[in-house]
């Protein structure tokens, strides 16, 4: 393997533009952003150079809501309606997946981030011990959340508890920086609520994340409202499940009041932005108001059954230009927030550091190719990052230090894709052969 993707080692990008500025980025062995600046190659005696010449650096992006291993799902059932499409390909398929393809899944998935810039995401799904195998392997950053299920079932409750508990210890066994556990209560309908308070305090004992759906669809509320007497985001406060720890998908059908008391609790609330247009859910997240009570809004893909890829930078464009045209506002959601977005406030909802370019953060750095069509001309680096390029743009990636893509080779791509491919035509012939 070429030794500029070998075990941590102190990095020097030299001569990268930030900001519109020359600068080095002088990395430790740690993986820490030791020095920025004209003379930051002084600092360290780098075991790699990086030429950063026409190159533009910024924060290594976090997609805060996808479940990664659905890249074996890409194109099997589009343009459907929502149930039908749960309920005629999804669920199907689904139930016949196995560890295997998760894991082989869950490689694609990462190979995909990586490339577009990705390097951390919030992952729900199923055998999500696989699913750490393959992240722990390709070095990025995941969250992972059992997807917990009950259907009001007190049996399958207890089954979800187990499952849950289990993953959990195996991830703390791990003893891995990079990888975290979550609980991961699916949504308020198909949760009980004695299995959304077990989930909120079970995060609570653990002091680990919670990964939700939120209010995705009209009929997710209006049911809510019928059977509770309150809303999504009211029931799920009740139960524990809002907290700092917290990132709730979608929001798109939230009220003034619940986007209030998502700030007020410090909820990270995540759009998704290409999900929700092609699943035609007819109501944007509302931006505005959860900007105004202080949420932190970050930026997710969802899986790419339903978007159908996984490049952050696109998603921002989708971000941007939804919320404008949904609240008729072309000031609303700028090119700026939309990276902030993307960055900072995934890493923050995460809790894998600032999300910035700034000395003693983990050094996760993308370099994009600032002689790229999309970035001619260079006016502005953020505008041209949300409305002009996507991930073909980014050239090489850095997490945690680690390089793992470098002048867009990464380790090993050819294999993953092969088996990924293989493992997806083998999961269709099982569910077909059983139909």
């Amino acid at each position: 393997m070429n030794e500029i993707f070998s075990a941590q080692r102190s990095v020097l990008i030299a001569g990268v533009t930030i900001d519109g500025s020359t600068v080095d980025i002088a990395i430790d062995e740690t993986g820490l952003i030791a020095s920025i600046g004209e003379d930051a190659r002084k600092t360290i005696d780098a075991d790699i150079v990086i030429d950063g010449s026409d190159r533009l650096a910024m924060p290594g992006m976090v997609n805060t809501h996808t479940h990664a291993a659905m890249t074996l799902l890409r194109g099997y059932g589009d343009d459907m309606l929502l149930q039908d499409w749960l309920s005629q390909k999804i669920w199907p398929l689904e139930a016949h997946l196995t560890g295997d393809d998760v894991y082989r899944g869950t490689k694609l998935a990462c190979l995909e981030m990586i490339r577009s810039g990705t390097v951390a995401f919030n992952d729900m799904y199923f055998f999500m011990d696989r699913a750490a195998a393959a992240v722990d392997e390709m070095g990025m950053r995941a969250t992972f959340a059992y997807g917990f299920i009950d259907l009001g079932m007190e049996e399958k409750r207890e089954a979800e508890i187990k499952a849950t508990e289990a993953l959990t210890t195996h991830i703390k066994s791990l003893n891995n920086p990079r990888i975290q556990a979550a609980v991961g209560p699916h949504s308020i309908y198909t949760v009980s609520q004695e299995g959304l308070s077990w989930c909120g305090e079970y995060a609570k004992e653990q002091d680990i994340g919670i990964h939700v759906h939120l209010s995705e669809t009209e009929k997710e509320v209006i049911d809510c409202v019928a059977q509770f007497g309150k809303r999504p985001a009211v029931l799920l406060d009740e139960c524990g499940c809002l907290t700092p720890r917290t990132v709730a998908a979608h929001c798109c059908w939230l009220d003034e009041a619940e986007c209030r008391l998502l700030g007020e609790r410090g909820v990270s609330a995540s759009h998704n932005p290409a999900s929700n247009m092609k699943l035609a859910v007819n109501r944007a997240m509302p931006y505005h108001w959860l900007k105004q009570y202080g949420a932190n809004i970050a930026l997710g893909t969802d899986g790419c059954a339903s978007n159908n890829n996984l490049d952050m930078l696109e998603e921002m464009k989708f971000a941007a230009l939804l919320q404008k045209f949904a609240w008729n506002s072309p000031t609303l959601l700028p090119a700026g927030e939309a990276v902030s977005m993307a960055t900072a406030a995934g890493a923050r909802a995460l809790g894998t550091g600032p999300g910035t370019l700034t000395v003693g953060a983990p050094a996760d750095i993308v370099l994009l190719d600032a002689r790229a069509a999309c970035n001619t001309p260079l006016f502005h680096a953020d505008s041209n990052a949300v409305y002009a390029c996507n991930g073909g743009a980014v050239m090489t990636v850095l997490c945690g230090g680690r390089i793992l893509m470098h002048e867009r080779e990464v380790p090993g791509e050819e294999e993953i894709v092969s088996e990924a491919a293989a493992a997806a035509r083998s999961l269709v012939d099982r569910a077909e052969q059983a139909s």
